[in-house]
């Protein structure tokens, strides 16, 4: 008994080691490679993908199993579809419904046909492989784009974000794809296996059950764990909510990334969204990089070798149909050429999600071993023309094509007593003002041209999406006084600033707003104080007019005045009816506004 306990704890010991080295030399990999990718400006993806190539089986044979990683990786996916899940809040949803359901829906749509036209004409495939393979080639590099518009601060400008409404299309088009594909099998049925019919009724089940769960279940649980400011707890806490709605929908023979995403769309609206979006982002960083080591593993390299020119070609004919379908829709929905061109050359790509369908396929034994690798190969040199094609959208007003790295971020600043976000026209006031009262200031700017000529002048500001919760506690938020957004652009949103309020109940909090209807909005949020970027200044235009015309000093008071007060009283209005055409007989100008004397007493209204 004691030798075979012996052998048996050697064998597990040898078993662990051979894991560690498989580790060791895994990483090394992905280490080194995506170094040289990252400083050749080629992008991480890249990096992971060549990495897997080079160690596994087809290439120097240095790692273990490319299929058993693959299962472990696949939880990168489930961790990615459920943070998309979490940029699903209604308001978004709502707000960007045709770009998403229209523009979306259209270039999946558009470009799934001409692909599948293409491989079937140039494979010489039946019909049904067509399909499988060229649904899939119509989906962009969610992993690869979406860091490039990120790193160029470009993800809030239209362009930027009619290329996240399509690619959050695509990765919603993923469960819709599967269905198909599994529509197409020639697999042989199982016969356990329930019926279609129950499977719809399953699905919709666990989708009610789920939403239920969120609302009188997981809610009140962060609420519970959120008290104890653990983040520890509230990482485990996200993963647990991950995990377990996978879990019910693969237990009712259901993709578990569809109970992810759910899962993330129940908590889109929660005060913890951003916390659990920083919480869970480095997860599913590792796991996607894993995930990409292992479909690099899985390249069959002989197979590309024997036919090269077929696979430069259809990678040359996947990037030239996606740029000419993506750059016509563009254009037909209103898109000047410049843009248009720019997210028909940034979506140009294939995606990672394509490696899972062609795995699923082949399951489904709609096509072979080798077309999944051919076409594998197709997709990762799309991906690699990627960086290229993005310097020559720099031509065109596009997105930077790489992160900055001599940038630093705000992790690097000492301990300041305030925290400006936005170093704009905006937030040079405001910081100067408060250096002015002898008050050490942190500055954060998302654009890199912006901190390029704040550094001309001699100020440091540091690179990085003062919005997020993660980062501005690595800038010292939780001991400074206040926090000021003044970022130029587009209006930051009234939950974002909840989660920062809720992360910081110490620290003051005030907000440019953009507009009128910004500034309802930010009531929801539990801000100290709002400012309407252009309110004063045009106010003081006014008042320099009148005085120029020779009105007297007493009447431009009292018109000012009574300005004031009738905005304040239209602004509660339409906060406490939610409608923008409240109190708006209070406005003057109107036909039904309410009478004003300037030549009576003040505050006789």
């Amino acid at each position: 008994m004691a030798v075979e306990h012996a052998a048996t704890e050697a064998a597990g010991h040898s078993a662990t080691g051979d894991l560690l080295m498989s580790g060791l030399i895994l990483l090394g990999a992905a280490l080194a490679f995506v170094l040289i990718f990252r400083r050749l400006g080629l992008g991480a993806v890249l990096g992971y993908l060549i990495a897997g190539v080079a160690v596994g089986p087809h290439g120097l044979n240095l790692a273990g199993s490319a299929e058993s990683m693959l299962g472990a990786a696949e939880i990168g996916i489930i961790l990615l579809l459920f943070l998309v899940g979490l940029e699903l809040a209604p308001a978004r949803l709502w707000r960007l419904r045709k770009e998403i359901f229209g523009f979306g829906l259209l270039q999946v749509a558009l470009c799934g046909i001409a692909l599948t036209g293409l491989v079937l004409f140039f494979a010489g495939f039946t019909l049904a492989a067509a399909v499988a393979i060229g649904l899939p080639l119509a989906l962009s590099s969610t992993a690869q784009v979406l860091p490039l518009l990120q790193s160029g601060g470009r993800l809030n400008t239209p362009t930027g974000e009619r290329a996240f409404s399509v690619l959050l299309f695509q990765d919603l088009s993923i469960i819709p794809l599967l269905t198909i594909i599994a529509a197409l099998s020639r697999a042989p049925a199982d016969p356990g296996a329930p019926p279609g019919w129950l499977l719809a009724v399953y699905a919709v089940l666990a989708i009610v059950g789920l939403v239920v769960a969120g609302r009188f279940l997981l809610t009140p649980l962060f609420r519970v764990v959120g008290r104890f400011a653990e983040r520890e707890l509230f990482i485990v806490a996200g993963l647990f909510t991950v995990f377990g709605a996978a879990v019910l929908m693969d237990s009712l023979g259901l993709s578990m990334a569809l109970g992810a995403f759910v899962a993330g769309v129940i908590l889109a609206d929660s005060p913890y969204r951003h916390e659990l979006e920083a919480d869970i982002d480095p997860f599913r960083s590792i796991l996607l990089g894993l995930f990409f080591l292992a479909v690099g593993m899985m390249l069959d390299v002989d197979v590309v070798l024997s036919r090269p020119l077929f696979v430069i070609g259809m990678a040359a004919a996947l990037v030239a149909t996606k740029v000419a379908i993506i750059f016509g829709l563009a254009r037909l929905s209103g898109m000047a050429t410049r843009p248009a061109l720019v997210i028909g050359l940034l979506l140009s790509q294939g995606g990672e999600f394509a490696f899972v369908l062609f795995t699923e396929a082949e399951r489904a034994f709609l096509i072979a071993p080798e077309a999944s690798s051919l076409f594998g190969a197709v997709v990762t040199i799309s991906m690699a023309t990627t960086p290229f094609l993005m310097m020559l959208t720099r031509v065109f007003g596009g997105v930077r094509e790489t992160a900055r790295d001599d940038l630093d971020g705000p992790e690097a600043a000492g301990q300041a007593g305030v925290i400006v976000v936005g170093h704009g026209r905006f937030g040079q006031t405001v910081a100067q003002i408060f250096e002015a009262a002898q008050i050490s200031v942190t500055l954060i700017d998302v654009n890199p041209d912006q901190i390029d000529v704040s550094n001309e002048f001699g100020r440091k500001v540091y690179y990085g999406d003062g919005t997020r919760v993660d980062l501005l506690r690595e800038a010292g938020a939780a001991h400074v006084k206040a926090i000021l957004f003044c970022q130029d652009g587009d209006p930051i949103e009234s939950e974002r600033l909840d989660a920062v309020c809720k992360a910081f109940p110490d620290t003051k909090i005030f907000v440019r707003a953009f507009d009128r209807r910004h500034l309802i909005e930010l009531h929801r949020a539990h801000i100290d104080g709002t400012v309407r970027e252009v309110f004063e200044s045009a106010v003081e235009l006014a008042r320099l007019a009148m005085v120029a015309i020779e009105i007297e000093d007493e009447t431009i008071e009292i018109v000012i005045d009574e300005y004031r007060d009738r905005d304040r009283r239209r602004l509660e209005r339409q906060i406490e009816d939610g409608d923008m055409q409240a109190g708006k007989e209070i406005s003057f100008g109107l036909a039904e506004s309410i009478a004003f004397d300037p030549s009576g007493s003040r505050g006789s209204d």
